[in-house]
């Protein structure tokens, strides 16, 4: 047992140090991706959206920023956790509106919980996501009114273009790789070994 706790404590303090000490170069990549992703998003909703409809930046994009721009290597920044996390996650929002619109106390609780256990089923975490299955139940105005619509669009054309700054920024120098394929190499060694012992 205490072999685990050090060992724990031990790999805690390495990824925690090692994601601290980004140098500035980082910090500029970083800053760049971010700045380009959610420009354009407000961008495009200052150009194409009236006053009284600014839907299209939702919350939610920006702690997806802080993951795919600042924190590339980790499992919940992949492409399948932005765009599988966020699309999910407001499916389950506007869902649990479409049937408990008007009890707050119970929606949005339900709203949250339900998209966590479906980003853990479907192996799609991404903690943003908790925020955009939120909004589904707590905006105003316009946002519920777009139903089903609100998944398509702030929330999948938001996370494209997201997504499409950050597989550009994120590869512009040797020392980031986005998305972390050695993790996809790990579940598809994974999945070949799982395979071959049934």
């Amino acid at each position: 047992m205490k072999k685990t706790i050090k060992r724990t404590l031990r790999v805690s303090k390495y990824v925690i140090y090692r994601e601290t000490l980004i140098d500035k170069k980082e910090h500029f990549w970083s800053f760049l991706g971010a700045f380009f992703g959610i420009g354009i998003i407000a961008f495009l909703q200052s150009q194409y959206l009236f006053e009284q409809e600014n839907i299209f930046l939702i919350g939610s994009f920006g702690a997806s920023s802080v993951l795919i721009y600042g924190a590339i290597q980790s499992p919940l920044a992949q492409p399948r956790n932005l765009i599988g996390g966020h699309v999910l996650s407001a499916l389950a929002g506007v869902t649990v509106y479409q049937f408990v619109p008007d009890i707050i106390w119970l929606s949005a609780p339900l709203a949250v919980a339900s998209s966590i256990v479906i980003m853990q089923y479907t192996k799609t975490l991404h903690p943003p996501g908790g925020a955009t299955a939120l909004i589904a139940v707590s905006s105003t105005g316009k946002i519920p009114d777009l139903g089903y619509w609100y998944v398509l669009s702030p929330v999948l054309s938001g996370c494209i273009i997201l997504l499409a700054v950050a597989l550009v920024f994120n590869n512009l120098t040797q020392n980031r790789t986005y998305p972390n394929h050695s993790r996809i190499k790990n579940m598809l060694r994974k999945k070949h070994q799982h395979k071959l012992k049934n």
